[in-house]
């Protein structure tokens, strides 16, 4: 039997000045040098399913699990719901239909149209992408969790957890009571960083050059009833894309001419559902969001190219004219990181031909889009059909209590640049929320779940598989 720790590095240096001291870190009480160190770590909670991380995958994962009858609980490092897209700020939540044929359903397609009934989303057509409020996809998330009767964890981040042969026991988190623990008989990591997969020993793939991060923003004070906004900013009934070619090329004419502007991606302007104010996505730089050195210089150089932007944007575009930076991200957006070597990788020939495997469980609608890490080049690879994706990418051999969801999963850098968007992420989440349910259920690891039951459950709640 192989029973282990496994910290973050720095981690592992509070939880020995805990026991070498005698004190339990941020508590009252006390531990004695030599006494078991989980006491230094007490169990907050025990569960079915916990789920780690509260974004587009884990919210939608957790109201999932908990549906299909699983005491279950999420846990979040920030104050609220939504991860890169309300964290990120990145709009809009795509894609949820493709060639006009949605191929995304149940809980995700809920989510949005509870969100659209609160005058907080508008659907595109015939992508299916969802301009939204960012403050009411707060709300409406919340609110989903709350109903399904998912424990709510937040302001807590994931710092270790217990491995006994590979099976998770326990994660452990830090917020303001301390070092607590929460125990599970399954875990889902849709931390988008794989954090918790990382920290259990699970293989990732070999990272590569990283695509850049984006800073988004919110741009108040625009002409947003203007004839160019009105073209790049909605899609109904009509093809369209949200990037600004116009703007785009008045920039680049700016940058040849010797103007000192950041590399630069779109810019893309998407709606937030109020007059005047859009979102921006323009900024971009190389970096490595696992690395907080690195990750922390480079969102350092991102907010200053926010205002050297929208400086620029008031002097090239008459409908930026009296534009000001209402917003910043909380944290600048994500887009690769790590990714596991799971039981199936899901590759881009399978992906971009639209290979439908026996253990498909979601899809995946938009086309393969990798950004430079330099200058303000994209490749798009567009897709045939709607793409599939298997189970067997969610799960990795020996880890018999764990999933993942979101951009961690299995598929390799080209797949991984369709399906890193938030309503793929979401439909992964669900998969992943029922297979966790159903696999304690059975009292079979994941590896061994009934593929065809799960995927008539996921079909019984709306999923289009």
């Amino acid at each position: 039997m192989d029973r282990r720790l496994f910290l973050k590095e720095g981690a592992a240096g509070v939880l020995a000045l805990a026991l070498s001291s005698g004190k339990v870190y941020g508590a009252s009480s006390r531990l004695a040098a030599g006494e078991d160190w989980s006491k230094a770590a007490p169990l907050a909670g025990s569960y079915d399913v916990v789920v780690c991380g509260g974004g587009p995958a884990g919210f939608i994962a957790a109201i999932a699990a908990a549906r299909n009858g699983a005491k279950t609980a999420i846990i979040e490092r920030y104050g609220f719901l939504g991860g890169m897209a309300t964290m990120g700020y990145v709009a809009p939540i795509s894609e949820f239909a493709f060639g006009g044929e949605r191929v995304i359903g149940g809980i995700p397609w809920e989510f949005v149209q509870r969100l659209e009934a609160m005058g907080g989303a508008f659907v595109e057509w015939p992508k299916g992408n969802v301009d939204f409020d960012i403050e009411l996809y707060k709300l409406c998330s919340q609110r989903m969790v709350l109903e399904a009767g998912v424990d709510l964890y937040m302001h807590s981040s994931l710092i270790g957890c217990e491995v006994e042969d590979g099976k998770i026991l326990r994660v452990i988190i830090e917020n303001k009571n301390g070092l607590e623990s929460l125990s599970a008989g399954r875990f889902i990591d849709a931390t988008g960083d794989g954090d918790l997969a990382f920290l259990a020993g699970v293989p990732m793939q070999q990272a590569g050059d990283l695509q850049p991060s984006s800073f988004c923003f919110v741009l108040s004070g625009v002409d947003t009833d203007s004839a160019l906004l009105q073209r790049y900013m909605y899609h109904s009934g009509k093809k369209g894309s949200s990037e600004c070619k116009p703007i785009r090329e008045r920039l680049l004419e700016l940058k040849a001419a010797g103007e000192p502007l950041p590399d630069f991606g779109g810019p893309w302007f998407n709606s937030v559902m109020h007059k005047g104010s859009v979102a921006v996505n323009i900024t971009r730089a190389s970096t490595d969001s696992t690395d907080n050195r690195d990750f922390t210089a480079a969102e350092c150089r991102l907010r200053e190219d926010i205002f050297t932007f929208t400086e620029a944007l008031r002097k090239i575009a008459p409908e930026f004219k009296d534009c000001y930076v209402a917003s910043t991200a909380p944290q600048a957006g994500i887009r690769e990181s790590r990714r596991i070597l799971g039981v199936h990788t899901v590759t881009a020939e399978e992906y971009v031909s639209g290979e439908r495997y026996p253990d498909s469980i979601s899809r995946g609608a938009h086309q393969i889009d990798m950004h430079s890490g330099k200058g303000t080049g994209q490749v798009l690879i567009k897709l045939k059909q709607a793409a599939w994706v298997p189970y067997r990418a969610l799960i990795a051999k020996g880890f018999p209590n764990l999933l993942v969801a979101g951009r961690c999963i299995s598929a390799d850098r080209k797949a991984l640049a369709s399906l890193r968007v938030q309503a793929s992420c979401m439909g992964l989440g669900q998969a992943a929320g029922v297979a966790a349910a159903r696999s304690l259920r059975a009292g079979c690891a994941v590896q061994d779940i009934n593929t065809d039951a799960l995927i008539e459950t996921l079909r019984s709640m709306g999923a289009l598989i």
